[in-house]
């Protein structure tokens, strides 16, 4: 990628109302780049609650975080297009966190990644939800920046992970269902010992996954560590064991290959603190009409924001995605025509979407 690419827009946050972000923008004729700091889209649907059921989504009676996701997704697809060599879309910027968003001369907005990513935009929307989702660590300064700990099960994990003992360090939904998944594996790809490391013998999670972990145990293709780990080995970049105090205050070394640390993820607000605007509990306060923030040219939506009558719906992210992206529109573009166009009738908006005309 170059040094720094030009875009009408940054849209911080790849969760469904950032999608549907991108999605809007798209509509009015605006191209998009979308940052998130998760490997994947969803946001806190995907990375809290992804089978989970949503039942409030207008037209959708019943999906769960991972299908909602999916289909905004789809939605906004002609406005993410694919490289069809690669799969990928080089307007999408996972596992970037921002860490940098500064405002020049011109009123453009140059935004800077922990990766090195560099964006120059006309307009930046924050769809951050709570803030920055990252995952919970064990607390173990030694295990920093270790090759073999990991806090996502992606593909690229999971090649790592065959044929090695893995440890999975958590007690909710995550780590059990980590530890299903990979149990569920072909022979050829599974990890040849896996280990399930809690503080307890008892888990947070839902009594089918719960239970579905306790056939594992019994039928010891699983085992099961109690106790807090309190320090760790890190030999040459890798990490070799955690101490584990167990109940009775003893220390034991647990040994491992990999350790896959599945234990829920927490929102921080970050550098978004920084950037300028106007906070209120950590909130960016924003007018209702526009949705823009008090630094011009910086719209917020969703969670991430604050109004009088604000109310925490995905339905109401929505509807200010809409209004903010109309608002940027006419400050980007003040000349042009601000006519209301509709996807059942518009010839343009057929052509932005790449559908035929009447269908």
């Amino acid at each position: 990628m170059p040094s720094r690419v030009d875009t009408d827009a940054v849209v911080i946050g790849a969760g469904p109302v950032g999608l549907f972000q991108v999605f809007q923008l798209g509509l009015l004729g605006l191209k998009s780049h979308l940052i998130d700091v998760l490997p994947e889209v969803g946001g806190q649907c995907v990375a809290l609650y992804p089978d989970k059921p949503i039942y409030d989504v207008p037209g959708v009676p019943l999906c769960t975080g991972r299908e909602l996701a999916r289909l905004l997704l789809t939605q906004a697809r002609p406005f993410l297009p694919l490289d069809v060599a690669s799969g990928q879309c080089e307007q999408v910027h996972l596992g970037h966190l921002v860490s940098e968003l500064q405002v020049e001369g011109d009123g453009c907005f140059v935004v800077r990644t922990d990766q090195g990513l560099q964006l120059r935009a006309r307009s930046v929307f924050v769809a951050a939800g709570a803030g920055a989702f990252v995952p919970r660590t064990l607390n173990l300064p030694a295990l920093e920046g270790a090759k073999n700990v990991h806090y996502h099960l992606d593909d690229t994990t999971i090649g790592a992970l065959a044929g090695r003992h893995v440890v999975i360090s958590g007690g909710g939904d995550e780590a059990l269902g980590a530890a299903l998944s990979l149990s569920a594996l072909p022979d050829s790809v599974q990890p040849s010992e896996l280990t399930l490391l809690h503080r307890r013998d008892q888990f947070q999670a839902e009594p089918e996954l719960d239970a579905q972990v306790r056939h594992l145990l019994t039928s010891g293709r699983l085992k099961l560590v109690v106790g807090m780990p309190t320090d760790a080995l890190v030999q040459d970049g890798r990490a070799r064991s955690v101490t584990v105090l167990g109940a009775d205050s003893v220390p034991r070394e647990l040994t491992f290959d990999h350790l896959l640390v599945r234990q829920g993820m927490s929102p921080k607000l970050g550098p978004v603190s920084q950037w300028g605007m106007s906070l209120d509990r950590k909130q960016v306060s924003v007018s209702a009409a526009t949705f823009e923030s008090s630094t011009a040219g910086i719209y917020a939506v969703g969670d991430i924001n604050t109004y009088p009558g604000k109310k925490r719906l995905l339905l109401c992210g929505f509807h200010e995605a809409t209004l903010a992206a109309h608002a940027a529109a006419a400050a980007l573009n003040p000349e042009a025509p601000q006519h209301l166009l509709y996807t059942t009738t518009s010839p343009l908006l057929h052509q932005r979407l790449g559908v035929l005309q009447g269908h």
